[in-house]
């Protein structure tokens, strides 16, 4: 049986494998920022393939062969305000849900064009087991099965998910003191997935970034679903096969001044009678805010609008305006926040230049984010502060179990995994009766921004 040696005492080998987490660190930050620390600390393994295991802590992950004490590896990451670069309940159900924000169906088959290739797309050629040693936790799937289907798009989609997940738990790891719990779960119909929550931290009182990977059959209600947005399955013997799979995260800080950030991106492919398949993209990233700060709004919104424009000016100006219909609190008549980007049913022009989109926004997580978070972190907060706060994670809550679909789909499935699909809910909130804040405050002005949606950039 053949061998894998990650981390020896050979000088060769060394040099190796460092190479290849410098290569896997410079996607994180500047090369000047990047540190690989080496130690011969050891910890609980988790064995993934014959002659291999797993090793992580915290903001590392080492490697060992077979078991011998060889010399271990960490990649850590340190970063700053501005110098950051490319990580609700959204599990499959928010796949599955997925929906129309208007009757006119948003069609890109005559809007996205091919981006070169450049050296962060070649990342998809390294080795698959080699990418998994970053992850927060080894995939959904197995990791033999993966690397047997490397060119297909669920593999490359779930290799996205994961890195997706991992850059953003690190991140925000980095930033909070605090680790992240590693839950890994089983759906019985059919695959599973990982959730990741850090709860009561430093900064973030509630922090979670999900993986779900699942497969089986469509059930009659969301065939249905489907169908009523223009879908055409045909089933065979009345079943309709699926695998969905995305990553999911909602960021509620303690700081009222700190926003609260959520993203989902997802995939969803159908096998039909005759053995095609139907496939779509879909997703977004948007900032909920309880106080309004423009230079944090233009920041946030030109990071997504740049990924956008690699791929077609109208995507951020067309996916901006489908977040602020869909974020909307109907029975308030005000938006859940400042929006961002959304999208759904994206199934053109092709299936590689629609995931490379999607990369492009995934990777957008980590630097519209976190330098908000930093230049916010130190800032001084009254009582009033922190009660429009509950107020405002009040309306968040509303939107979530009320008006969002992957929510009341996910609760509505069964073998959902109900404990992720409420993951996006505060630990705190409140709800007084008939508030509103006086006129002239920044409550007030917050409010006016929720009412007329802006353009922030």
């Amino acid at each position: 049986m053949a061998t894998i040696v990650f981390c020896t005492a050979n000088k060769m080998a060394q040099t190796t494998t460092r190479q290849c987490l410098i290569a896997h660190l410079k996607r994180f930050g500047n090369a000047r920022e990047t540190h690989l620390l080496f130690s011969s600390t050891h910890s609980p393994s988790v064995t993934l393939l014959p002659g291999t295991r797993w090793f992580s802590r915290a903001t590392g992950v080492r490697f060992m062969s077979h078991g011998n004490a060889g010399r271990s590896a960490a990649g850590r990451i340190r970063r700053g305000a501005l110098a950051l670069s490319g990580a609700a309940a959204v599990t499959a159900a928010a796949a599955v849900a997925g929906f129309l924000a208007n009757a006119n169906h948003f069609q890109c088959a005559d809007m996205a064009k091919r981006v070169p290739p450049d050296a962060e797309e070649k990342e998809q050629e390294r080795d698959i087991l080699e990418r998994c040693r970053g992850f927060m936790s080894p995939p959904v799937t197995d990791i033999g099965v993966l690397q047997g289907r490397r060119e297909e798009m669920l593999t490359k989609m779930e290799m996205l998910i994961m890195e997706t997940q991992a850059d953003f738990c690190r991140a925000l790891q980095e930033v909070d003191g605090g680790v992240f719990k590693v839950d890994r779960w089983e759906r019985k119909e059919g695959g599973g997935g990982i959730s990741c929550v850090m709860q009561d931290g430093k900064v973030f009182e509630k922090a979670g970034v999900n993986v779900s990977v699942v497969f089986g059959n469509l059930t009659e209600g969301a065939a249905k679903q489907m169908r009523s947005r223009g879908k055409v399955l045909k089933g065979k013997d009345g079943k309709l096969p699926f695998c969905a799979m995305g990553v999911s995260s909602v960021i509620h800080p303690k700081n009222p001044h700190i926003p609260t950030v959520h993203f989902n991106y997802r995939y969803f492919e159908i096998e039909e009678e005759d053995g095609t398949k139907q496939w779509w993209f879909g997703g977004g990233t948007d900032l909920t805010p309880v106080y309004i700060n423009k230079e944090d709004a233009f920041h946030f919104h030109n990071t997504l609008k740049e990924a956008c424009d690699k791929h077609h000016p109208q995507y951020y100006p067309n996916f901006k305006k489908w977040c602020d219909r869909y974020f909307y609190i109907g029975h308030r008549g005000e938006t859940r926040g400042i929006g961002g980007i959304f999208f759904d049913d994206l199934d053109s022009p092709t299936q590689e230049e629609a995931f490379n989109f999607v990369k492009s926004c995934a990777r957008t997580v980590v630097p519209c984010y976190l330098p908000i978070v930093y230049k916010h972190l130190n800032d001084s907060v009254t009582d009033d502060e922190k009660a429009w706060q509950q107020v405002r994670r009040g309306r968040y809550v509303e939107f979530n179990l009320v008006y969002d679909r992957g929510v009341k789909f996910g609760l509505a499935t069964p073998g959902s995994r109900i404990e992720s699909i409420l993951m996006s809910l505060p630990l705190t909130a409140r709800w007084e009766y008939m508030h509103e804040p006086a006129k002239g405050t920044l409550e007030a002005e917050m409010l006016e921004v929720l009412r007329n949606p802006k353009e922030w950039v």
